[in-house]
């Protein structure tokens, strides 16, 4: 299966969260491809460091509003329609979980009901970024995207977890009610430069820690395992399902699979370092394991990840060693 590009030269797109991590590796491949491409942003955990580059491109504009109170009417980027919406915006990381509950629960609700809403009155094509912690803590290995998922609906992940859910939902019923174009892609465990140092998830949190010499904390006995995927093969990954006809849910990362403790001592040799790997507290509804099924993301997308772990941890670790150096 080979998907033809969609969305190009002439195209307007709407990137939520378009200064965050993820988020802004999109807005650089929708530039490359010649799209304007606005990016709406309030620096709760985005950066505009990570989008300074593109500040003076004459085909970006970068926004700053909380997509949760609705897109800002009077700002001039927002009076004509977009081809494509795509919905990034939310904090992702275990730290965030219990820092900003209620802003995760308005992201992933009223702000996803505002975009569709959007994009629906624009005609345009909309793409939600939903999330494996969908999944929750899977009894299914791997997962397939009709597994329904063993969720926690009140514990500290829950805000992220049934926020995702709920948008899923909600994009489902925008497309069966009312034949919105609509698409769901389900990001499995991503990593690579512009993450956040103090992100609180395992690879930023490790390479941190091993730059530093200090020990690795590793949650628990270091069991359970993540599959882990390059951002470079994860924007590919979604540009495909932009581009295709495609409404999914389809899950997209890599079968890279290792446990915590892997990881860590993975990157303490990448690093050079001489730090050593201690054990912590494991937090509440940890998954156990998590590795995506990528059947269908190969069958309707032809998609393949092709970035090595230790080729991507290298460039990692290279990028937070300049910043952190």
């Amino acid at each position: 299966m080979k998907v033809a590009p969609r969305f190009g030269s002439g195209h307007r797109i709407l990137v939520t969260g378009g200064a965050g991590f993820v988020p802004s590796h999109l807005v650089d491949a929708l530039i490359a491809r010649g799209c304007t491409v606005v990016a709406v942003d309030n620096f709760v955990t985005g950066s505009k460091e990570n989008v300074a580059h593109l500040l003076d491109t004459p085909t970006f504009t970068l926004v700053e509003a909380d997509i949760s109170d609705g897109l800002p009417a009077h700002h001039p980027a927002f009076a004509e329609r977009f081809d494509a919406i795509l919905h990034m915006a939310s904090p992702a990381s275990p730290t965030d979980f219990e820092k900003l509950p209620v802003q995760i629960l308005r992201v992933g609700s009223v702000a996803t009901l505002h975009l569709l809403d959007r994009a629906l009155n624009d005609g345009a094509r909309f793409l939600m970024a939903s999330t494996s912690e969908a999944y929750g803590d899977p009894k299914e290995h791997p997962q397939r995207e009709t597994y329904w998922g063993n969720v926690n609906p009140i514990g500290i992940r829950s805000v992220y977890d049934e926020a995702k859910r709920f948008s899923e939902a909600a994009t489902m019923a925008y497309h069966r009610s009312h034949g919105l174009d609509a698409a769901i892609v389900r990001i499995f465990n991503t990593y690579g430069p512009r993450m956040r140092p103090d992100d609180g998830r395992a690879i930023p949190t490790f390479i941190a820690q091993a730059l530093r010499g200090a020990p690795l904390t590793v949650h628990g006995t270091g069991s359970q395992t993540r599959s882990i995927c390059y951002v470079e093969d994860l924007v590919r990954g979604i540009l495909l399902l932009l581009d295709s006809t495609e409404t999914g849910p389809i899950n997209c990362g890599t079968e890279h699979e290792m446990s915590m403790r892997q990881l860590a001592e993975t990157i303490v040799s990448l690093c050079g370092s001489s730090s050593e790997v201690t054990y912590v507290t494991r937090s509440a509804d940890d998954p156990e394991m998590r590795r995506p099924d990528l059947t269908l993301a190969r069958e309707l997308l032809g998609y393949e990840p092709v970035v090595a772990p230790e080729d991507g941890l290298r460039r990692t670790i290279d990028y937070f060693r300049d910043r952190l150096g």
